[in-house]
């Protein structure tokens, strides 16, 4: 293993990526990280302004960038998303679900709009994107899926239920997609970051920002660009004999 060889297990030359809640965050991060390594990037959210936005910072960073307005709770957009990304780059080699609605209700006072909302968005949209691309990832010859969940799926998750639940069973799916498509070499795996700085974490109060803090055996809050690396070595050769797996990167949340 030497300098060339080790910098090309990470390069996504020629890769086109689809990435959803590429806008901010986590999925930011990581959409600039795969957009650095040569991949031809699809960022997708809700707000057509927040994705151009997005395709504009990519493509400053050399890359071909495109934005595609999406609501994970909607089949037909998600359809039009995988057409879109094909009809653009001809192909998908890369998929990684990000987007997430983190919506909270203690349980004995969820209600069924709420169900609906949270698990359309966090588990029916992820599965059902999976399946529009995957005869394209068929197709491809490094073709890797990356599910981020939660290290919440993990832990005890009051008032977050939904959502942890949500997460855990992206888990399961990660496994049973890594089963069904290793005859098709499509690996398929997840991240499961702990409390990140990202909107989502800033939302809650600062009791709240203080225990995530020091729920983790670092005693902090990541930053979304340490979920980069992570994310990279699961969709690229560098992780070519990885598939099934979740790595937890959350400081230590689940092992204390």
């Amino acid at each position: 293993m030497d300098t060339f060889s080790l910098q090309a297990q990470f390069d996504l030359t020629g890769r086109t990526a689809l990435i959803t809640g590429g806008t901010r965050g986590i999925g930011l991060a990581i959409a600039e990280g795969l957009a650095s390594a040569g991949a031809n990037v699809v960022v997708a959210s809700r707000k057509d302004d927040a994705c151009e936005a997005a395709a504009q910072r990519l493509r400053a960073l050399g890359a071909r960038a495109i934005g595609v307005p999406t609501h994970l709770g909607d089949i037909d957009a998600i359809n039009n998303l995988v057409t879109s990304t094909v009809e653009h780059f001809g192909g998908v080699d890369i998929v990684i679900n990000n987007a997430a609605n983190p919506l909270a209700l203690p349980l004995g006072e969820i209600t069924a709009e709420a169900w609906t909302k949270s698990f359309s968005v966090n588990l029916q949209g992820p599965v059902f994107l999976v399946q529009a691309a995957l005869p394209h990832l068929r197709e491809s010859r490094h073709a890797a899926i990356l599910n981020i969940v939660s290290a919440g799926a993990f832990i005890y998750s009051p008032v977050v239920s939904m959502y942890a639940a949500a997460k855990a069973a992206m888990v399961s799916f990660t496994r049973s997609m890594a089963a069904e498509f290793a005859g098709d070499g499509i690996r398929v795996n997840a991240l499961a970051p702990g409390s990140v700085d990202t909107d989502m974490v800033r939302k809650n109060p600062p009791e709240f920002i203080d225990a995530m803090r020091a729920s983790a055996l670092l005693r902090r809050i990541a930053e979304p660009a340490e979920m980069v690396a992570p994310a990279l070595l699961l969709v690229s050769d560098a992780g070519s004999f990885i598939t099934g797996q979740t790595i937890i990167a959350d400081g230590g949340m689940v092992a204390r």
